[in-house]
């Protein structure tokens, strides 16, 4: 199945950022993105791949108390 190919508002309503965010991320290179003629999009994968890449796991819990031992 071929990839969707998202514009830059696309991507920032995804990601609930403004416009702005993923403008950068394009120009820092920071994720794939298409060039079609004066046209930027970034094919729906390449924002899975960035997503997960800068997805956070949480810490498991351990039990007992939060607070360090002094």
């Amino acid at each position: 199945m071929a990839d969707r190919y998202l514009t830059v508002s696309q991507v920032a309503k995804i990601l609930g950022t403004s416009e702005r965010f993923p403008r950068r991320l394009i120009a820092e290179r920071r994720i794939v993105f298409v060039k079609v003629g004066r046209h930027v999009r970034i094919p729906e994968s390449a924002l899975n791949t960035f997503i997960g890449a800068n997805t956070v796991e949480p810490i498991g819990h351990r039990g007992g108390s939060l607070r360090r031992a002094a």
